[in-house]
């Protein structure tokens, strides 16, 4: 037996009809497409307001930028390396034999309308693009965003800053003037380094011995497709995560692991962000127009033979170059040049190249993998939403710092003989010292770090317990002077106390109850990590501080009850 509806409730309801051309082209779309659905699930997303956040969108559009300018570019750039002769409007090298690539890079520069413009356009925004990458990256490593559930993310954002690098090395290289020459000469020495296999690698890329003719077109192939394309997928996965994990957020009032205090995308921080564009393309289109960087035509076509100071590579890329400088050829009378029997024969081992990777290598694997090695120590496996304050987390900070001390010693390291010139010092006296600086450099950026984390720790517990100084002497009655605090706010007391400070733990037996070498290593490690601690204020000290409060605000100040409420429910 079958029922039916009555006929009254079975009729359609009237179906939308727009009233407008565009009204009814975008509603055919959106039958088509689910747009509505798309836009009302990530316009209603929430993003906190902080300005730290914006570097990882400075890099994004400074990648736009770059995608932009590096299109126009491609219309009149030939990365060819044949022989031709330059006959272009650059007198001093009309009449010079030069490669294709050179030349045309020549006419943009001079013969093609806004070329020069575009290609300092091109040239700062990448500048921009792996500062922004690296400062964001140490936004995020300060604070602890790396965290669970984020250390994938983490992972991605490590591979994106990789990525630029590679990017920024493909795009210098391609002119193939004096400069980028000699940048590929170096890369060409580390290639060949490799035991056994260096040669061979550096045949197949350069297209027979360096210079070769194949390596400009097969570093513009990498640099407009390859490299771009992964940096794109890897955006947009990034992209993807943080809506998925939902945005981290500064501790405040109201934040929580649970919840995220900010703006929706549309339409206030959509709005905000189109406006960061354009003002970012308006920063960059006037350092392009008025500041020159890279002016090739000063260098001429690559010649091989002469051996030249002076060329340094764009800042990223200095402390793999610097690392090299700071390698000595022998130790004492020992050259640190082997050869390796083979049965085909010798094969030389070149440690004053191969041994400078190895420190370089390290630094890289141990960002990727930081998040784990981090939350192994501290045994901590919780999901993170709310940020750390740097000083709150004295260890992780001073290893932090610690490692872009190295970096930094490094990238110094890359320009030592400018440094020498410009400053009237010895080239050997800047090498000498560096290499002590190396290894003694990051061991006291450590211990300076951490003890001045300590130190605003404590400070941070004197504010919490006694308030801010007023200024403002008074004189007691029976003579003593003291001067006057005020109170903090519900949002400053709740930005010094909102803090966890584990103390040590020891080693934990495993199931059959004995406790192993690396759990014993474990232990001593989360002993280190978290044995110099400052605690926040508890709730009872904040009472008892407050009991025995006898210094008068000078401004309103926050109710006892208020307080003692706010700091409970903190340490509960």
């Amino acid at each position: 037996m079958s029922t039916h509806a009555p006929e009254s409730a079975a009729a359609p309801t009237q179906e939308y009809r727009a009233s407008t051309r565009t009204g009814r082209i975008a509603d055919y779309v959106d039958q088509r497409v689910g747009g509505t659905s798309i836009v009302r699930e990530f316009g209603r997303k929430i993003f906190p307001d902080h300005w730290t956040f914006m570097f990882g969108e400075l890099a994004l559009y400074s990648f736009i930028i770059l995608i932009v300018s590096g299109t126009f570019l491609t219309f009149w750039f030939d990365p060819s390396m044949s022989s031709t002769t330059y006959n272009g409007s650059y007198a001093p090298l009309q009449g010079v034999e030069m490669s294709t690539a050179y030349a045309t890079a020549l006419d943009l520069s001079f013969d093609v309308r806004g070329g020069l413009f575009m290609r300092q356009l091109h040239h700062w925004s990448a500048l921009l693009f792996v500062a922004a990458m690296a400062i964001h990256m140490l936004r995020v490593f300060f604070t602890g965003a790396f965290r669970k559930p984020r250390e994938l993310n983490w992972v991605v954002g490590c591979s994106l800053l990789i990525l630029g690098m590679g990017a920024g090395f493909t795009g210098y290289s391609l002119p193939d003037e004096v400069l980028s020459g000699n940048g590929l000469r170096i890369i060409d020495g580390m290639i060949k380094a490799l035991p056994v296999v260096g040669s061979y690698i550096s045949f197949f890329l350069f297209g027979g011995e360096f210079p070769g003719d194949e390596v400009i077109p097969r570093l513009y192939a990498l640099h407009i497709m390859v490299i771009p394309a992964l940096i794109l997928v890897l955006i947009a996965v990034h992209l993807f995560m943080v809506v998925i994990h939902k945005h981290t957020q500064y501790p405040g009032p109201g934040r929580t692991e649970t919840n995220v205090v900010g703006y929706p995308v549309g339409p206030v921080y959509a709005a905000k962000a189109g406006g960061f564009f354009f003002i970012v393309f308006g920063i960059l289109a006037g350092i392009s127009g008025t500041f020159q960087i890279n002016a090739l035509w000063n260098y001429g076509p690559y010649d091989p033979s002469p051996v030249q100071a002076g060329a340094q590579p764009d800042w990223y890329i200095g402390p793999f170059e610097g690392v090299l400088r700071l390698m000595p050829g022998y130790l004492g009378d020992t050259s640190l040049e082997l050869l390796l029997p083979m049965p085909w024969g010798a094969n030389n081992l070149a440690l004053p190249v191969l041994i400078p990777m190895i420190p370089v290598a390290l630094m890289f694997l141990g960002l990727f993998i930081w998040p784990w090695v981090e939350a192994w120590i501290t045994g901590d496996k919780r999901e993170h939403h709310v940020l750390d304050r740097p000083r709150n987390v004295p260890t992780r900070t001073a290893v932090g710092v610690a490692v872009a001390t190295f970096y930094c010693i490094m990238w110094g390291m890359g320009s030592n003989d400018l440094i020498a010139t410009h400053f009237q010092l010895s080239l050997n006296d800047i090498t000498y010292w560096s290499r002590v600086l190396i290894f003694v450099g990051p061991v006291i950026a450590f211990i300076i770090t951490k003890r001045i984390c300590l130190a605003l720790q404590r400070k941070d517990r004197e504010i919490v317990l006694h308030g801010n100084e007023a200024g403002v002497i008074e004189v007691l009655p029976h003579g003593e002077f003291r001067e006057k605090h005020s109170r903090l706010d519900d949002y400053e007391l709740y930005t010094l106390v909102a803090f966890e400070s584990p103390e040590p733990s020891g080693p934990v037996p495993n199931a059959k109850g004995k406790v192993t070498r690396t759990e014993k290593m474990r232990a001593g490690l989360n002993r280190w990590f978290f044995e110099d601690r400052v605690a926040p204020v508890t709730r009872e000290e904040y009472q008892e501080a407050l009991s025995h409060d006898h210094h008068e605000a000078t401004e309103p100040g926050i109710e006892a009850s208020a307080s003692q409420g706010q700091i409970g429910s903190q340490h509960h």
